[in-house]
């Protein structure tokens, strides 16, 4: 059972501005498709829905009550119970899981294979989710999650993301593996409404994919589908990704619309996508499978030119060694919510509420003093260039150079984690 306070249903709670997730739509560019609504009960893969007991959904049928259908839940307090135990900038890195698909594609020669190779790794990211609905915690501001990646060939990956604004939040992060010349960045800015029995969160902000050997691709932007939670009110807790995101290189003149289909009420599956490869006005190929497992990728019309699967059962996924809380700075997000996460593996909501609540006042505390010295919060590792935020960091091109240089700019002189810190 879980150990909750009898007081008022804001006692447990975090401010819902994502509903689980994962990585982003070019700023501020957002995903303009409308949230679609689907309130039916939702049942699911048993793997992927959560059910509660009766006192946690007491908790939100009051949360809910206080609701309006539309509204929008940036400010809207939500139970721990519903917190998955990590920090929304340690969740973006599940879209790094698989980076190695992109490893050695700007040595390929063919500008197609290049373009399925990011759509490949782009989607593979989203089978990594907990059980039914968790959201994980909003960063405060001026948080910092890094790590690094080891690969089997003994070449590395590094990985950090700051929380560059508290109101309206957004996330930005940064990676670069110079052995295999791959460059990932972007921000996250999401935004939640109320839907009835579901929460909807619009995916806005910008992911970008980069080859250091082929610079005259530019950069592949990418663009988020839309979350939904389902079940929050009746029926069994679960997340699906609806409405669009559009893989394009603007270079190259390819894209792909890829749909993230909803389940219907009667008809359809969970999980499934669909989209088409477009070479300027002509089609090049498809895509079909389900986000959560398997997909597979034609090119050509009918696959002629090659196609490309990915199983998440046989995929393996590259862990990230992070180094140890003790030796973590302060805003570092494991360190930092600690014992938050600690009394929520524990089921102790009232430890994970007062926890909670003590990050969150010194956070007013910091913002009050910076505000009676007239300062404004600098971001450590970001800076706003137009209308996104870029790493305040140029990547040496010599590889040789690159891989000290990056990590010297993320690390300085903290501790870097060992191979044994693997998480």
């Amino acid at each position: 059972m879980l150990h909750s306070a009898k007081d008022k249903v804001s006692g447990h709670s975090q401010s819902a501005s994502t509903a689980s997730t994962s990585s982003p739509a070019s700023p501020p560019q957002a995903n303009n498709s409308q949230p679609a609504s689907n309130e039916k009960a939702p049942e699911g893969n048993p793997n992927d829905t959560e059910e509660l007991d009766d006192e946690p959904k007491n908790m939100l049928l009051a949360l809910a009550s206080q609701l309006r259908i539309g509204m929008d839940l940036q400010k809207v307090t939500l139970p721990v119970f519903v917190l998955e135990p990590r920090s929304m900038l340690e969740r973006i890195t599940d879209f790094l899981s698989h980076s190695d698909l992109v490893f050695g594609a700007g040595a390929n020669q063919d500008a197609e294979a290049r373009f399925v190779q990011v759509m490949e790794c782009y989607l593979a990211g989203w089978h990594i989710k907990p059980k039914g609905v968790k959201k994980p915690y909003n960063p405060i501001l001026g948080e910092v999650f890094r790590c690094r990646y080891d690969y089997p060939d003994g070449t590395v990956g590094y990985y950090v993301a700051e929380q560059v604004s508290h109101h309206p939040p957004i996330s930005a992060f940064y990676y670069a593996s110079p052995d295999n010349k791959v460059i990932i960045r972007g921000d996250l800015r999401p935004k939640s409404k109320f839907l009835g029995n579901s929460a909807a969160t619009i995916m806005e902000g910008f992911n970008k994919i980069a080859f250091m050997d082929r610079p005259e691709d530019g950069e592949y932007s990418i663009t988020m589908p839309n979350m939904y939670a389902r079940g929050i009110l009746f029926g069994k807790m679960l997340l699906e990704l609806g409405d669009d995101c559009i893989i394009k290189n603007d270079h190259l003149d390819y894209s792909c619309k890829v749909e993230f289909k909803t389940k219907g009420y009667f008809s359809g599956q969970y999980n499934a996508i669909h989209g088409k490869i477009k070479h300027g006005s002509k089609d090049a190929g498809e895509v079909n499978g389900k986000w959560s497992d398997r997909f597979t990728i034609k090119r050509g019309k009918h696959g002629e030119n090659g196609e490309v699967t990915f199983d998440s059962a046989t995929s393996k996924v590259t862990q990230k060694s992070v180094a140890a809380e003790s030796e973590q700075g302060e805003f570092e997000s494991r360190r930092l919510w600690s014992k938050v996460t600690a009394a929520i593996l524990a089921k102790d909501l009232d430890a994970a509420t007062t926890a909670k609540s003590a990050i969150e006042d010194h956070q007013r505390e910091l913002a009050h003093q910076r505000e009676q010295k007239g300062e404004t919060f600098v971001p450590k590792y970001f800076k706003l260039v137009g209308d996104e935020f870029q790493p305040n960091f140029v990547l040496p091109v010599d590889a040789s150079k690159a891989n000290e240089a990056v990590a010297e700019w993320i690390y300085g002189t903290s501790s870097r984690p060992s191979k044994k810190d693997s998480i």
